[in-house]
């Protein structure tokens, strides 16, 4: 729970070595007021999706989040951010309208789609060649071979 709001905590789980991610996460640092949310990078070796309750290939595919133990994803999983962040609230109900929301969780899809072919950042495992596969997946190493 979230002493600040009263509100249940909110666990936003995100790809490190997305670049695109990582700026938009760091928005959210600033943004979110004290305890609000709670970041782990899908893509540290200590993390394991298992221990989290979370599919280790479809957290690399889509965004999750945990609303207290509530689990969302995708678009939804964007609108429990939203709702996290004061200034972002009214965000957050626009998006949950209804024909509104139908559109954004196409356009969602759709970027999930192509995100694991845009360039990303180098992973130390990859290098090594220790990558965990629930941490950087065997295809992100091969990707990362080729990013800038």
């Amino acid at each position: 729970m979230n002493e600040s709001t009263n509100r249940p905590a909110v666990t936003l789980y995100y790809d490190g070595l997305c670049p695109l991610c990582s700026r938009e996460i760091a928005h959210y640092r600033k943004k979110a007021a004290g305890d609000a949310l709670r970041f782990i990078d899908i893509t540290d070796p200590k993390f394991h999706a298992a221990e989290q309750g979370l599919d280790g290939k479809r957290v690399h595919r889509i965004m999750h989040v945990k609303v207290g133990a509530e689990l969302r994803v995708g678009l939804d999983a964007f609108i429990a951010v939203w709702d996290a962040i004061p200034s972002y609230r009214w965000l957050a109900r626009t998006a949950r309208l209804p024909g509104l929301h139908a559109i954004l969780n196409l356009g969602y899809h759709s970027f999930a789609v192509v995100r694991p072919w845009l360039p990303r950042r180098k992973s130390p495992l990859c290098e090594s060649g220790l990558a965990a596969s629930d941490a950087v997946p065997e295809r992100k190493c091969r990707l990362n071979k080729s990013a800038p």
